[in-house]
């Protein structure tokens, strides 16, 4: 692999994983924020909101090394966006999902560097 030109490319690295990482605690917030109203069941806004802020942690969290942080955020986001897919709006699948994400966000906030998923019990 060749070096890059930058002298300083693993200081701005470093810098950039710092600046997400204090960012991880207002990420959850998000995730949280979105969830709080959902009733049972959420309605379409709701689910949407839940969506995209489980989608901004997806999306950033590998690029700064918090692989399985954003690995999990994935993985819920695709089972909200399938039960806002659901023929019908019935959301048969958000009792189990609902306390999922709790579990994520439980998860989170002690190790979000953690290299494996062990939600709590």
């Amino acid at each position: 692999m060749a070096a890059p030109l930058d002298p300083n490319y693993r200081a701005h690295l470093q810098a950039l994983g710092d600046m997400f990482a204090a960012s991880v605690p207002a990420r959850m917030a998000a995730i949280a924020d979105a969830l709080a109203p959902a009733g049972t069941p959420p309605d379409r806004e709701q689910l949407a909101r839940l969506q995209a802020a489980l989608h901004t942690v997806a999306g950033s969290a590998g690029s700064f090394g918090f692989t399985v942080l954003g690995e999990q955020a994935r993985r819920l986001e695709q089972a909200v966006r399938g039960l806002m897919n659901e023929h019908g709006g019935n959301m048969a699948g958000w009792p189990e999902l609902l306390p999922q994400i709790q579990a994520y966000l439980d998860w989170a906030s002690d190790n979000p560097r953690a290299t494996t998923y062990l939600p709590h019990d």
